[in-house]
Formats: structure tokens, sequence, C-alpha cells
């Protein structure tokens, strides 16, 4: 418990939810219908993919930018942070999501609110299919902050943040066909709150988190191994302190990518 006496992990938790926050303000915005005709999909894409870009440059240092709770559990699946972190930073981004879409709610006119950009399966896309479409979204968006992130790699060429938000843009270039792209449990349990549409809401979750478990797994495992013992695993979930590591930079408690910096 000694995180919560330290003043770096209340920064980060304040950094999640601001950074949430501000990802579905500006996210949901960009997707509302303000004109009839069809919502132009790269304009979604991009919004989303630039807000967050913007934030992971921003709050990156300070609290690794999750801004999504699947994030924040593919990154509790590799061991990198402890429970009790992963927990607050679940908790501040649905409370950033849903502060987000009120101010959003409150600052646009009735006609133009509809569903507050609610995400919703395509006619004709089942369940089945809207879950595995979620999965595969956020399993590749997962890959790549992990790949990015890595304080492991040498020579890391262009920028992490704008990395990140391509690859958030890819994700909508797709699945706003099939689903509305949710990828982030928090952007899509918003508007649901607001509006008290929960239909089909489980995809939301289920997919992601699904998505970045695999995700985790498959690089931390797979695809470039950490080679940490089980005892160092348990002592990151449980929140040893920095100094309970035996010198090992990566049994902090501390999300690895804090301490990257090459955002």
């Amino acid at each position: 418990m000694w995180e919560l006496r330290s003043a770096s992990f209340w920064r980060a938790i304040s950094a999640e939810f601001f950074a949430t926050l501000f990802y579905v303000f500006f996210g949901l915005g960009a997707s509302l219908r303000w004109a009839p005709g069809p919502l132009h999909i790269l304009q979604v894409a991009l919004a989303f993919g630039l807000a967050l870009a913007t934030l992971v440059q921003a709050v990156g240092h300070i609290s690794g930018a999750h801004v999504n709770p699947a994030v924040t559990f593919a990154f509790l699946v590799g061991s990198q942070m402890s429970l009790l972190r992963a927990f607050c930073y679940m908790a501040a981004q649905l409370l950033g999501a849903v502060a987000g879409a009120a101010v959003l709610y409150s600052v646009t006119p009735t006609a133009v609110r509809g569903n507050l950009a609610l995400n919703t399966l395509h006619p004709g896309v089942s369940v089945g299919q809207a879950t595995i479409v979620e999965i595969f979204l956020t399993l590749q968006f997962v890959l790549c902050i992990f790949a990015t992130y890595d304080e492991r790699r040498n020579g890391r060429l262009g920028s992490v943040a704008l990395a990140v938000g391509f690859s958030l843009t890819l994700g909508h270039l797709f699945g706003m066909y099939y689903t509305g792209a949710g990828m982030n449990p928090a952007r899509s349990f918003a508007p649901a709150i607001l509006t008290r549409n929960f239909t089909n809401h489980w995809v939301y979750w289920v997919g992601p988190i699904i998505g970045a478990g695999l995700g985790s797994l498959l690089y931390d495992f797979l695809l470039f191994p950490r080679l940490k013992s089980v005892s160092e695993r348990l002592s990151i979930l449980k929140g040893a302190r920095p100094s309970d590591s035996n010198g090992q930079p990566e049994g902090t408690g501390e999300p690895v990518e804090l301490k990257t910096q090459a955002l």
C-alpha cells in the first residue's frame, strides 16, 4: 500500500482521469452528426487517433497515458504494474470518460446530441462477429503500444505518440463499419451511461479485454519475452517497493512505460 502514500501515484491517477476526459470529449464530439448525410469515417478515425497521440505526448511521462481500461488490463497481465494501480487507473478512466461525455452533452444542442456517438453494431453483424472484431482491433492496438513503449528497444525510430495514434486510427478505419470501433470500454461506457442504452454493451467490454490480454501475452511471452521469475511478477503485482526488487529495474511496481520517457 506504499503507493497510496506516493505523490507520483496520485499524479498518475489524476493524469488518467483528465486524459480520458479529454479523449472522450474530443473523440465523441467529432463523431456527432451536425448535418444530414453519412458520417465521415476518416474524420472520426483521425479525431480519435490525434486525440490519443496528443495525450500520449502530454501525460505519457506521468502515467503512461493508458486512457483505456483494456490497455491497463494488458499491462496488468504482463505483470508491469500492481493490482492496486491497475484498479485505480481503471476507476479514474471510467470516471473521466463519464465526465467528458457529460461536458459534451451539456454544450451540444439537443438536436445534434443524438445517441452521443454510442457504439452500436452494424445491421447484419452478430454479437459473436462483433466480439471477434473488437478482439482483433484491440489486439493490434495493444501490440503497437507494447512495442513502442518497450524500454528494452534500442534506437527506437519515430514518435511513440504518433505510432500509438495511428494504430488507433487504423482500428477505427476498419472497425467503424462493424461495431463503431469501441476498442476502449471507457469510451463505450460513457455514452451508454448518459443515454441509458446498454444494448449489446457487453461486447465492448469482453472484446477489448480479451484482445488486450492476448496482445499482452503474445508480445511479453512469445514475441519479445520478459525474463522475469514468478516471484518477481508476483512482487510487481503486489506493489512491492522499488527497493524490494533486488536491483531489478522492472520489479518496481511502477508501469514500465513510465520509465521510457521517449514520447
